[in-house]
């Protein structure tokens, strides 16, 4: 597996955060890094795989990467990341607490992928923006201003994720897609779920096609197949089980989509086929 290593992305020793772009992020393999992580994504979309588990992204999630956990990006369409790397908390000299600011595995659960708005989105650019105009001196105003921004940055995202309850349409919608990701398997009704959301059921269509570039039904297929091919990969049931277990009642429509979305048949996928090319 690739180590990511931070001397090649903190120009000096002493700076506890670096701003890497990645403008757009193509697919890359399965890594991990000796240093943090905080991945935002801008626009676009893709795959994360988390630690084995797959994950849709597009424009205003949030992920955190500690510096053991294993990621990887696929299928991605257009996805521009903004990665902002920072060392561990005891690198900081004019912070304490920073944990408390960031997502708390509780209970074998470690929340990773938040969702804001565009307005905080907005507002987190301005302040990576700031972080990467400052310049890479070590003194320590310079580095006391770093750690500020920084901070600021926490404060930012945790106030603009989905758990603040901001009643938007954007929140809303972010909402909707965490539910989505829980329930996928469910027969949806795109209506009654509108409603449930207190969203239009016009509004749901034009605003998960700005986010995802996919209409509602075929997020939902995707988010579907996402999950059956990690199935396919991680579990030792049938095809025709997990189509099932997936969302869909028909086996052989569920093969002809997941061909059309990953150029491979489920057979492939659980024979690992596609990983033998790779």
């Amino acid at each position: 597996m690739t180590v990511l290593h931070s001397v090649d992305f903190f120009s000096s020793g002493k700076l506890p955060v670096a701003i890497e772009p990645r403008l757009p992020q193509a697919a890359f393999p399965e890594h991990h890094h000796d240093f943090n992580e905080i991945v935002i994504v801008e626009h676009g979309t893709g795959i994360h795989v988390f630690n084995g588990q797959p994950h849709t992204i597009c424009g205003g999630t949030v992920c955190f990467v500690r510096d053991f956990d294993r990621h990887l990006y696929e299928h991605t369409e257009n996805l521009c990341l903004t990665n902002v790397l920072y060392r561990a908390p005891d690198a900081f000299q004019f912070l304490s607490g920073l944990n408390k600011l960031l997502p708390q595995e509780q209970d074998g659960h470690y929340p990773s992928h938040w969702r804001v708005n565009q307005s905080t989105l907005q507002q987190v650019r301005a302040i990576v923006g700031q972080m990467e105009e400052a310049n890479d001196s070590t003194d320590m105003m310079s580095l006391a201003n770093r750690e500020i921004l920084f901070m600021q940055l926490l404060v930012l995202l945790r106030k603009g994720s989905q758990e603040q309850g901001a009643m938007d349409n954007d929140a809303r919608l972010n909402q909707l897609m965490a539910w989505l990701e829980e329930h996928f398997a469910e027969e949806v009704c795109w209506e009654g779920l509108a409603e449930r959301f207190s969203l239009s059921l016009r509004t749901l269509h034009r605003q998960l096609k700005h986010c995802t570039g996919l209409t509602p039904q075929r997020y939902l297929n995707r988010l579907r197949l996402i999950k059956a091919r990690h199935m396919l990969r991680h579990s030792d049931e049938s095809v025709t089980e997990i189509a099932y277990h997936c969302g869909f009642g028909d086996s052989n429509h569920f093969s002809t989509l997941f061909r059309r979305e990953f150029d491979w048949s489920p057979r492939d996928i659980r024979q690992g086929r596609d990983t033998l090319l790779q």
